[in-house]
């Protein structure tokens, strides 16, 4: 365990309210909204994505967490929620909220990245965007970047540099090998893997990202269509 973190668990609330919300008034809008399909999940639909995030709380508090959050783990919160309406997934996780709320302050921030990646996916699939410049996403970003930095490990340095704000970051010493320019917002949704090869090739502004586009697909193989967010 890596310690709790007062911040990032206040920043899970927040996070877990702005869903729930989010959730709740696509629903009352059209229950169909929720069986759209996630773009960056494809093989989900919104309803089943947040399954998924109530599945990784539930796993979480009972202690049945694997370090990879491989796909049978994942599909199997999934499973184990199949017809449940939105509503009753959101009762859920609203009883789920204190106790994770403690565990993320107390025990491990983790929980709170997951959340943060898929409320983005979430807001994706339903045309909600939104919530682009917490301090949550912004801490995803720091994590996400250190990641990239421990595969890039040894190997040229690659320079990730913010156009709409002063966010910088390289993952090594020296001059970099690679510079990627974005709005941080992107930045952010390609180092976990929601970016196109095409765009990352795109916001290169020197070296050749070619031999590092394997790096950012930390969290599943890049999207072969750009996602609509």
């Amino acid at each position: 365990m890596s310690g709790g973190d007062p911040r990032a668990a206040d920043e899970w609330r927040s996070a877990f309210e702005r869903v729930s919300r989010t959730a709740r008034e696509a629903h009352e809008t059209s229950p169909d909204l929720l069986e759209r399909r996630v773009p960056a999940c494809p093989g989900w639909t919104a309803r089943e994505l947040l399954a998924h995030m109530i599945g990784v709380g539930h796993d979480t508090l009972s202690g049945d967490v694997v370090d990879d959050h491989n796909e049978g783990w994942t599909q199997g919160q999934v499973d184990a929620r199949a017809g449940r309406t939105t509503p009753e997934l959101l009762e859920e996780w609203a009883d789920l909220a204190p106790d994770l709320h403690a565990y993320v302050r107390d025990t491990d921030p983790r929980p709170l990245g997951d959340t943060i990646i898929h409320e983005q996916d979430l807001r994706g699939a339903l045309e909600a965007p939104g919530a682009r410049d917490t301090e949550g996403l912004a801490s995803v970003r720091a994590t996400m970047a250190d990641q990239l930095g421990e595969r890039l490990e040894g190997r040229g340095p690659v320079r990730l540099e913010a156009t709409d704000d002063d966010w910088t970051w390289q993952s090594g010493e020296g001059d970099p090998a690679v510079v990627l320019r974005a709005p941080a917002y992107d930045l952010t949704r390609g180092l976990t893997s929601r970016r196109t090869a095409g765009q990352l090739r795109s916001w290169t502004t020197a070296g050749d990202v070619e031999p590092y586009l394997d790096d950012f697909a930390g969290l599943g193989p890049l999207p072969e269509q750009e996602l609509p967010e």
